[in-house]
């Protein structure tokens, strides 16, 4: 795979093409991104294959000083994965953690409402979910993405990502059913240090691709896997 992506459409394209092969048309497949970056990948991956798109939303807890760094993440649900090795490494209190917890969970329930509006979840049992987003880095909010959804009984989670480190996608392994992912360099820096654009996304822009992506699969649509066997 030659690095870097141009942009999120494009690794999304790519990743997409990747996947038709096993998931195109199929009628138990969702694609769920991971705002806000992972959006514009989930899109054309959701646009290939002909699935219906929505999000996952997951927020990160940066570790107090250190905020690019993921010392865990909550998801939808109250679910929350926590990296101990990073806690116990930089000696975080629990009042520090519980203080970004409330913090992150206080957003994730802001773009709850800002990108879903009126529109009911999704339908996740007996599917097939899959899973993506821009690229991982100590996958903790990919994590409890996975986390999350198992408790929604869906039938196989697919991780699916455009570039990842190798030990991140062998923990991913242990927790999803399949990951997928089309680089694994190393060193690895960071993940937008392998894509050539790569700006922060926008609400407007989740909202967008979104919009487009339910017109073309419109919510009635996901009835239909309901008593898919």
């Amino acid at each position: 795979m030659k690095l870097p992506f141009k942009d999120r459409s494009q690794a999304g394209n790519l990743l997409g093409r990747t996947l038709a092969s096993e998931y195109q048309n199929r009628t138990d497949v969702i694609v769920l991104a991971l705002p806000r970056g992972g959006v514009p990948v989930g899109f054309e991956v959701a646009r290939i294959i002909d699935a219906p798109l929505d999000i996952m939303l997951v927020r990160k807890l940066g570790t107090p000083g250190h905020e690019e760094l993921a010392m865990g993440a909550i998801a939808s649900g109250g679910v929350c994965v926590m990296n101990a090795n990073i806690i116990e490494a930089l000696d975080i209190s629990q009042e520090a953690i519980e203080d970004v917890i409330t913090a992150e969970r206080q957003e994730l329930e802001r773009r709850e409402r800002a990108y879903r509006l009126d529109r009911p979840p999704p339908v996740i049992e007996k599917r097939h979910v899959i899973l993506t987003d821009d690229g991982l880095a100590t996958g903790a909010s990919m994590l409890a993405a996975v986390s999350a959804l198992r408790q929604r009984k869906p039938l196989f989670i697919t991780v699916a990502v455009p570039v990842s480190p190798a030990d991140t996608v062998q923990r991913l392994k242990q927790e999803a059913d399949e990951v997928i992912c089309l680089a694994m360099p190393n060193p690895f820096p960071a993940v937008g240090y392998w894509y050539r654009e790569f700006p922060q996304t926008s609400d407007d822009e989740v909202r967008y691709f979104l919009a487009h992506a339910w017109a073309r699969h419109a919510p009635d649509s996901l009835s239909a896997v309901q008593n898919h066997d």
